[in-house]
């Protein structure tokens, strides 16, 4: 299963790239199952999986007996609504940019308060993997990274990853079998980019989460 979830999302990114550059234009249709097959060198349960995302997404329409056909993309869709069908890909080197810049600024800039709120979600976080709640742990990691995207104080920046908090979760409940053992076993990371971050460290912060972030795609 994990495989062919890998599979279909190469064959989203490599669509999703085709309709961007204008190779599939809003109103066509996609080449049909068995082309895409051929084409990518895939089954037809990724294919199936990989349309059935997008549809998903807004951005392909299935109608049954005609085929399936691009949708037309708003130029004024929200920010959120952009991200959500996105390629996970392109998402998270944006994330990655975001978060990395975020750490750097947080080290910088933190306050007491800043400090207080992180070290709570922290504490949060791991009394949520002790007694096993995963909705608590997701919880209280996303507070965890809010706090640090406040703490850089650049609202702008602060207001971007309030956007992608949205696009974190459902990338959570996406994974093959949730368990607090993927919020456990990077825990040891998360105290250690508070201890940078305490220290005014802006190299051992950005380092820090590099790793978190890597350990999470």
């Amino acid at each position: 299963m994990a495989n062919a979830i890998k599979l279909a999302d190469k064959v989203i990114y490599q669509l999703q790239q085709d309709i961007s550059l204008g190779k599939y234009k809003a109103g066509e249709l996609i080449p049909p199952e068995p082309v895409l097959m051929e084409l990518f060198n895939v089954g037809r349960s990724t294919i199936r999986e990989a349309i059935k995302t997008l549809s998903n997404a807004g951005i392909l329409r299935v109608q049954q007996g005609a085929g399936t056909f691009v949708c037309s993309i708003e130029n004024n869709e929200p920010l959120e609504k952009r991200l959500r069908r996105a390629a996970r890909m392109e998402v998270n080197q944006v994330r990655s940019l975001l978060e990395i810049e975020i750490a750097r600024l947080a080290a910088q800039f933190r306050d007491e308060q800043d400090l207080e709120q992180i070290g709570s979600a922290l504490a949060d976080r791991l009394q949520a993997i002790q007694s096993e709640n995963y909705e608590a742990a997701a919880d209280a990691d996303i507070r965890f990274h809010k706090s640090i995207a406040l703490a850089s104080h650049n609202s702008v920046l602060a207001d971007l990853y309030q956007t992608f908090t949205a696009v974190i979760r459902d990338s959570f409940s996406q994974r093959e079998k949730p368990h607090v053992q993927q919020f456990q076993q990077t825990h040891h990371l998360h105290a250690d980019l508070l201890t940078a971050i305490r220290k005014q460290d802006a190299p051992a912060a950005t380092r820090v989460v590099t790793q978190i972030l890597e350990t999470n795609f």
